[in-house]
């Protein structure tokens, strides 16, 4: 296969209500559904408590003339996965290896997820340089992210959730692992960067914290297009495991896994509103999507040169979900899967 392979946005299949939602609403939402009863509330306490404390604001969005309000307002979300493992010791020098954009659409109950190729060639406003994206955070963790992405797609981010790989870890070890499809046998390192730690055959199966992290890492035998996509099926996985009856035991073990490696902007009573979007009434539609471009090279490493009339369309999609455009017409994506 050429080195200058073609990737398509994808478009996947409409899901139903709570079928597929964000990972890092996971808490909030599965312990609304059990208040009420003396359990859920000691839970639901905890999980205020844990998740005020990760709070931290990086100001205004410079696309927003005022805050945001989710109740009533289209919003959007990035959500950030960094590697800031031990071995690495790279504390707030840490880059991205995972961003996920979600857009809010209230009065469609609809959720738009955008994967971002973590090598992807952008502009960063904060060095006045191009780069890639990844390395956005190691130059001023979630703030220089979110301006760079704003900058990218040219639509305000007014949340931002920052994880990191030990949360990812103790999550899946909570729920005693999730079931997945490892499409290839792998080899390759754990969080601490010991090489060919891990090992998984290909087939349906049921993986560890370290197991799923490095399924959701490797690109080795194929590219970011399709890691993204194992991302975000590792998600639904997660999710599934952790809507079950089975599951509710887990729960004070999962808030402690997320508490100590997240940051965000969002508080606790914000992160509330998007449970509306989980309990509608109507079926919940979630659109996901990736960019398009080609293979390249820059400084003699690889990136990932993002195909610019993809881009704007894909820009103007966003910001017609978010209600910033009065345009009836878009652009037509192509949402044909490879």
């Amino acid at each position: 296969m050429s080195n200058q392979r073609l990737y398509r946005v994808t478009k996947r299949r409409r899901k139903r209500k709570r079928k597929k939602l964000v990972a890092w609403f996971l808490v909030p939402i599965l312990l609304l559904t059990i208040t009420g009863t003396a359990y859920g509330a000691y839970l639901y306490n905890k999980a205020a408590s844990t998740l005020d404390n990760s709070f931290e604001s990086i100001g205004l969005s410079s696309k927003r003339e005022a805050k945001v309000n989710p109740k009533v307002d289209n919003t959007s979300i990035l959500f950030i996965g960094v590697d800031d493992s031990e071995s690495r010791k790279y504390n707030e020098a840490t880059r991205s290896d995972a961003l996920i954009l979600a857009t809010f659409n209230r009065k469609n109950k609809s959720i738009k997820l955008l994967s971002i190729p973590r090598d992807s060639y952008v502009y960063v406003p904060k060095k006045d340089r191009y780069t890639k994206i990844t390395h956005a955070h190691a130059y001023g963790g979630p703030q220089v992210t979110v301006e760079t992405v704003e900058n990218l797609l040219d639509i305000p981010v007014d949340y931002y959730v920052r994880m990191n790989f030990y949360a990812f870890i103790d999550v899946v070890n909570a729920l005693d692992g999730i079931e997945v499809e490892v499409p290839y046998e792998l080899n390759e390192k754990n969080a601490e960067d010991q090489n060919n730690a891990i090992h998984l055959e290909p087939g349906l199966q049921t993986v560890n914290g370290e197991e799923a992290l490095a399924l959701a890492r490797t690109r080795k035998q194929d590219s970011d297009l399709f890691r993204g996509q194992r991302q975000q099926e590792i998600i639904q996985a997660m999710i599934k495991k952790a809507t079950t009856v089975h599951a509710v035991a887990k729960y004070p073990d999962i808030i402690e896994a997320v508490g100590g490696n997240m940051k965000t902007n969002l508080t606790f009573t914000e992160m509330k509103t998007f449970v509306e979007y989980a309990t509608a009434r109507n079926d919940l539609t979630i659109d996901t999507l990736q960019l398009e471009g080609t293979d390249g090279r820059e400084n003699n490493s690889y990136v990932f040169n993002l195909d610019q009339d993809k881009l704007t369309e894909t820009q103007n999609l966003l910001k017609k979900h978010l209600g910033l455009t009065s345009e009836k017409n878009v652009g037509s994506l192509s949402y044909d899967a490879e």
